[in-house]
């Protein structure tokens, strides 16, 4: 009889929140998204700025943000699609190199002063549609460099890369506007692409069942849109997440909104204090991050057990006598929502099957764009008839109600388990061991 070894005990390095930076082409993809975030957010700080250089209209330049958040709209499942037919190293590597084709191209345009508002719409337009297959692609293909049960802490390593992305690129903007002028925020923007470009044909993937590549295509693929609109309506665990993470889109998290008038109005804060409120949400996610990194088997009912926390937090934090009680509900609540969003996205990127998550996050790009959309305009409303005060705690009672009703509602349908007696077999039946 063979003997049974005993089964492998984690390791603190097994739980570590970095350990998917033991592979060494995830080090070399978080390197290169550290320079891409860092020139996406040099550009994405002084764009605005040249919009009303242009225009001189503060609607131009939402016009076009809007603009380049429509292909994800109308084109994301679309992408998603073409994420599942084609090699996916191969489409990241060619959506990067396009995207800093254009970013090039206007960093040009606006060096020699030809730049108008029409070509800037079209170029956010295209930039756009060039995302919509850019997104899933670069997200599944920084899981296939680990294995399954390392993605969580991709993602919240993925995270920790964007926020230090983000305040860099932030910094060096002023910088480089101040020293060589608009264009240079947007030609770093364009080399930071390119660099990503050349890093991704020299990745391999984790040699398992989930990482291995997508199949080349054939007459015969049957990836279409349909099917996977079709795949997540009948997912009840995808249907849930979008339910969960919609909700708190909508109702609450818009916490650069909703926080920044109850600072400045009920509370009687300054900019100076919004400013403070900020570096602590900032901070409470880069916690978060680190926390949810060291998941591993993250659930839906988690995800809706940290939302309706947070939303709960959210009505306390509405309710709030002073800055400094609020201050010491932010942190928290950023943490939550921060680890929240890591399990939610471990649970999009692992749950469908290998030859369908391009499709999955297609169509979950495009209901992001929605509430992305929806969210600010129903706060505003809301905060117009209640005020920050009531639109934070009614928000956040919704919240709670909303996935409490639901989780009842699921517990319901499922029936309990049919327990069916086993009898032990007789032993002039057994069979010899």
């Amino acid at each position: 009889m063979p003997s049974s070894s005993p089964p492998p005990t984690r390791t603190r390095a097994d739980q570590s929140p970095w350990r998917s930076l033991r592979y060494r082409c995830m080090r070399w993809w978080s390197l290169a998204n550290l320079v891409s975030n860092a020139g996406t957010w040099m550009q994405l700080t002084v764009q605005n700025l040249l919009v009303l250089q242009i225009t001189g209209s503060a609607a131009a330049t939402g016009l076009s943000l809007s603009v380049q958040a429509a292909p994800g709209l109308l084109m994301g499942v679309a992408g998603g699609a073409a994420v599942d037919r084609w090699p996916r190293r191969t489409t990241a590597a060619v959506s990067q190199a396009l995207l800093g084709a254009v970013a090039l191209t206007t960093a040009l345009l606006i060096a020699f002063d030809q730049l108008g508002l029409g070509v800037l719409m079209a170029l956010a337009a295209v930039t756009g549609l060039i995302a919509t297959v850019d997104g899933p692609a670069c997200a599944l293909l920084g899981n296939d460099l680990v294995r399954a049960e390392d993605v969580p802490s991709a993602i919240g390593v993925g995270s920790l890369v964007g926020n230090a992305g983000r305040l860099a690129g932030a910094g060096l903007a002023g910088l480089a506007v101040g020293v060589f002028g608009t264009a240079a925020a947007y030609t770093a923007n364009g080399v930071s692409f390119l660099f990503v470009a050349a890093v991704i044909p020299f990745l391999r993937p984790v040699a398992t069942a989930d990482a291995r590549p997508a199949p080349a295509a054939t007459p015969d693929d049957t990836m279409t849109v349909r099917e996977g609109l079709a795949f997540f309506a009948r997912r009840p665990r995808l249907v849930a997440l979008a339910g969960i993470t919609g909700i708190s889109a909508v109702l609450g998290r818009n916490y650069g909104l909703t926080l920044a008038v109850l600072v400045t109005g009920p509370l009687a804060g300054g900019a100076g204090d919004f400013g403070t409120v900020s570096t602590v949400l900032a901070v409470g996610g880069i916690v978060g991050a680190v926390i949810g990194a060291r998941l591993r088997n993250p659930s839906v009912r988690l995800v809706g057990a940290l939302a309706a926390a947070g939303a709960l937090l959210q009505v306390v934090a509405g309710l709030s006598p002073s800055i400094a009680v609020l201050l010491a509900l932010v942190l928290p609540m950023a943490v939550v929502e921060s680890v929240s969003d890591t399990a939610g996205t471990t649970v999009l990127q692992t749950d469908p099957p290998a030859d369908m998550r391009g499709r999955v996050l297609g169509v979950w790009g495009s209901v992001r764009t929605v509430w992305g959309l929806a969210g600010p305009p129903a706060l505003g409303l809301l905060m117009e008839l209640a005020g920050a005060r009531g639109a934070l705690v009614a928000g956040g009672l919704v919240i709670a109600a909303a996935i409490g009703a639901g989780h009842l509602l699921r517990r319901r349908r499922v029936p309990d388990p049919v327990v069916t007696p086993v009898l032990a077999p007789h032993p002039a039946l057994s069979t010899a061991a």
